[in-house]
């Protein structure tokens, strides 16, 4: 078969296209990004790439001529609320409007956990539970949003469309893990002389506030392969959650990255997230710590059971990954 994708060359991207050159199904892979790009650096034997953006009507519906499969991976984390909603939705839009015209038999969307929107519930969340987004958070709202158009674009197209609901994504190849702590972000912040200050003296480490919230960790290679399953037709079209066994706490990253932890009180996380919500002009990073608020927990049979998903690596061997590459 021949598989088109956006985002091949993120970080969820390579791992796929890695994927896909080890099946014997895919004969030809088609991938667009807006960065330049040569796949025979990366070995790939199988891959054709072209330079375009996803904004770009013509070039998403001449992607997806003669595919079989239609992959959506590309998609913009932090850019300003405004900008991120325009690229994401109307980018998304325009893949899911040009896969369901193009004749491919199937879709298969990369979402996030973020799009349950981080809800109270006294269980691991399931598939069944509804997208609805969080609002004081820009991801989590666009990738509710992406989901619903989805839903609403494929119901009258004859194309079998899968879903991905992945944990943080992380691994070697996955700086992304990094940029979801707030914490860690916040500190890029910090004023040049206090970095210099803290360089200069001897075994200063940075702090990293733990306020004791498990949190689910799924390895780039693990979610290729359950992407490929999804690009394959196996076990039924719908959504996917995706999370590697076991969980990590902030004082677990700490630790791997050389850090020092400090276990912060949950409400003190609730009352600074309160406090951010209600900041003018909200840079979008800072949104993170609704992540880290309570336990976001899912629960993972169903791909283990239709899409026969068996991931390689729990959360701390992902995190040690991570830290090591």
């Amino acid at each position: 078969m021949r598989v088109a994708v956006t985002g091949p060359t993120g970080e969820i991207g390579k791992a796929f296209v890695r994927a896909l050159e080890r099946s014997r199904d895919v004969t030809s892979v088609v991938g667009m990004a807006r960065r330049p790009f040569d796949p025979a650096q990366h070995g790939w034997k199988k891959v054709e790439y072209r330079q375009g953006d996803v904004l770009d009507r013509a070039s998403v519906e001449r992607l997806c001529e003669d595919a079989d499969v239609v992959v959506h991976l590309a998609f913009v984390i932090v850019a300003g609320s405004r900008e991120s909603e325009h690229i994401n939705l109307e980018g998304s839009r325009n893949v899911f409007e040009a896969a369901a015209q193009s004749g491919a038999k199937r879709l298969v969307y990369a979402s996030s956990v973020a799009a349950y929107g981080f809800p109270e519930l006294d269980r691991p969340i399931v598939e069944d539970d509804p997208a609805a987004g969080n609002a004081a958070m820009p991801y989590s709202h666009h990738k509710a949003q992406v989901e619903g158009l989805l839903s609403e674009i494929v119901s009258d197209a004859d194309i079998d469309a899968y879903i991905f609901r992945p944990c943080i994504v992380a691994g070697p190849q996955a700086p992304l893990l990094i940029d979801q702590i707030p914490y860690v972000r916040w500190g890029d912040r910090l004023p040049g002389a206090v970095k210099a200050m803290l360089a200069a003296v001897p075994g200063v480490r940075p702090v990293l506030p733990d306020p004791g919230v498990p949190f689910q960790l799924v390895h780039h290679d693990d979610v290729a392969t359950a992407l490929r399953a999804g690009v394959l037709g196996r076990g039924e079209p719908g959504a996917y959650n995706l999370a590697g066994p076991g969980t990590v706490t902030m004082g677990d990253v700490a630790r791997a990255m050389g850090y020092i932890s400090v276990r912060v009180p949950g409400i003190a996380v609730d009352a600074t997230a309160e406090m951010i919500a209600r900041l003018p002009a909200l840079p979008d990073e800072m949104t993170w710590i609704e992540a880290v608020r309570r336990p976001t927990l899912m629960d993972t049979s169903r791909a283990r059971k239709q899409l026969r998903w068996r991931p390689k690596y729990d959360a701390a061997t992902t995190l040690r990954a991570t830290v090591s590459g």
